[in-house]
């Protein structure tokens, strides 16, 4: 079916409004990465117009911060494409400071509270392996 796989991990100990945040950013990362992941507009009977949205699937997980981590060690060992969302990120007020935020970061020790991924489905099913569905 599709030749390459979508996930989002969340960390699980973010409230609520926290991991719906992190992942709706997530999922732009991915869209601005892969536009060939990017289906056509969609059209409604009476003919409206709307926008496109990916078209397969993206699964969300949850995972705690080491488990974030690892996909992340394996994310980059296998060059996937990879969205971080650091939990310095949530206490900035603008798209620079957030870069500034991430920069500030040890790579070796993200703080990571979201990631996304995008790579072939092989890759990605390494990397999210032993994580659990979001519920």
């Amino acid at each position: 079916m599709f030749d390459t796989k979508i996930a989002i991990l969340v960390r699980d100990d973010l409230q609520m409004w926290q991991r719906l945040n992190v992942t709706a950013f997530l999922a732009t990362g991915i869209a601005a990465a892969a536009p060939e992941a990017i289906g056509a507009p969609y059209v409604d009977a009476a003919g409206h117009r709307y926008a496109s949205m990916c078209g397969q699937p993206i699964l969300v997980f949850q995972a705690g911060l080491s488990g974030l981590q690892a996909a992340h060690r394996i994310g980059l060992e296998r060059e996937l494409v990879m969205v971080p969302y650091v939990l310095a990120m949530f206490s900035t007020g603008h798209d620079q400071a957030n870069r500034e935020a991430f920069q500030a970061e040890d790579p070796s020790n993200l703080n990571l509270v979201g990631l996304a991924l995008r790579g072939s489905k092989k890759a990605v099913d390494k990397a999210t392996k032993g994580l659990s569905l979001h519920p």
